[in-house]
């Protein structure tokens, strides 16, 4: 009996959860939530900001043989910022957001709405709406149907640029992006007050043993936006924003994908090392249902993991080792690795009948001929791994080498000495006391 493969790669790897995906992915599915604009020709043009005719409502209807009502967020509100009684600012916006508008494949109606606009110390900046013409059902079970387009607008250089354009449909706006950094260094936040408190984190730290610290505080929005000058952005993000109050606390950025996948391109893929130790069939097998009980308990890892923030992986491996100990309980080690920050690997026991539990955890150092060593509590021995190895090791008193296995294995407590293998190279010798 083995473990299936795949039942638990889709509950066990939830060190990538967290992990930003590449454009496509990020737009279209990431936790559900918001919907990229398709261009109808390539690039926007640059230059492309919204703005705000006086609004006629949030109703629509639409036809097809019966009246259909679709309320669009926002489009009740009045322009907010200290840009958006700027007439010649607004002509400005509307020439620039109609040409972006004939630029997708949606279809718009009726006057731009500008949600907000102001100034910020990276140039002047909004967020802009239009009503779609069409409202077909996006949203399945729940079959809410699209209500509008939106963006963020920004300055580069003396133009304006649309950025991301995303689809809103009558649920609200909790599923799109509210917040934006600006600049040229990406150190200007902008975040859009819609209604419900939100906190934000500038810096993302660790502790001594890999857990995660944020210190949040509340964004202090001012007629209709906060503008926050914030550490630069350039090559990954720090911040880390949080919505207070209903289902989705998750505030989404939208230029997260443009910096974390510059021009694109996609970040090398993790090589996944998944490695089943001997005897772990007993615990880890059969049912599959098993298997997620025991390994996707929503807090297992959560202090390990960045909720709120916006990260990618810098292509180290993601190991996976499971296994039991000596008193039967089940045992995990696996791998949380976040932009350029070192690989961190988190050992979890948990018995057979109840959840896993982080008991130690240690940085990964992938060029070392043993890059990982985990001594577990509780006298359960040592967990070591280096792909392609073989291990042997010694006891108290005899001295033979005892096999160990390949790749991963879970020493004796009493073991001393371990001896590395590779699979080019000479063997090295590594005392475990």
């Amino acid at each position: 009996m083995t473990i299936d493969d795949v039942d638990v790669r889709g509950v066990l790897h939830r060190a990538t959860a967290h992990l930003s995906e590449p454009p496509g992915l990020l737009d279209d599915v990431r936790r559900g939530g918001r919907r990229r604009v398709v261009r109808r020709r390539g690039v926007l043009a640059a230059g492309l900001l919204v703005v705000g005719a006086a609004s006629t409502g949030g109703v629509l209807q639409w036809g097809g043989g019966g009246r259909v009502e679709v309320a669009a967020p926002l489009f009740d509100r009045p322009s907010r910022g200290d840009l958006a009684g700027n007439e010649v600012f607004v002509r400005r916006l509307l020439a620039v957001w109609r040409r972006a508008m004939a630029d997708t494949e949606t279809g718009v109606r009726g006057a731009p709405h500008v949600v907000w606009a102001g100034s910020t110390p990276a140039g002047p900046a909004a967020f802009v709406m239009q009503r779609t013409a069409e409202h077909p059902v996006v949203s399945e079970p729940g079959g809410a149907r699209l209500a509008a387009v939106a963006a963020f607008v920004e300055s580069v250089g003396d133009r304006l640029r649309v950025m991301t354009v995303e689809q809103v449909d009558e649920d609200g706006m909790d599923g799109n992006s509210q917040a934006a950094l600006l600049g040229e260094n990406r150190d200007v936040l902008v975040v859009l007050d819609v209604g419900r408190p939100v906190e934000f984190s500038r810096d993302l730290r660790f502790a001594a043993d890999g857990r995660v610290l944020r210190t949040f505080v509340p964004v202090p929005f001012r007629d209709g936006a906060a503008v926050l000058e914030v550490p630069a952005q350039r090559a990954k993000i720090t911040l880390a924003f949080r919505r207070l109050g209903g289902l989705r606390d998750q505030v989404y950025l939208s230029n997260a994908s443009e910096i974390l996948f510059p021009g694109g391109r996609d970040r090398p893929a993790p090589p996944v090392r998944d490695h089943v130790l001997p005897g772990a069939e007993r615990v880890w097998g059969k049912p599959s249902e098993l298997v997620q009980r025991y390994v996707n308990e929503p807090d297992s890892l959560a202090d390990y993991y960045d909720r709120w923030g916006m990260h990618t992986s810098d292509g180290s491996p993601l190991l996976t080792v499971y296994g039991v100990t000596p008193d039967g309980r089940l045992l995990m080690v696996t791998t949380v690795q976040y932009d350029d920050y070192p690989s961190r690997v988190v050992a979890l026991l948990g018995p057979v009948a109840g959840p896993l539990r982080p008991v130690t955890s240690a940085v990964a150092d992938w060029s070392a001929r043993l890059p990982v060593r985990l001594r577990l509590p509780d006298g359960q021995g040592t967990v070591v791994a280096a792909e392609g190895a073989a291990f042997g090791y010694r006891v108290d008193g005899d001295g033979g080498w005892r096999d160990a296995g390949r790749d991963a294995a879970l020493l004796p407590a009493a073991a001393v000495e371990l001896r590395v293998t590779p699979s080019s190279g000479s063997a090295q010798t590594v005392p475990l006391r």
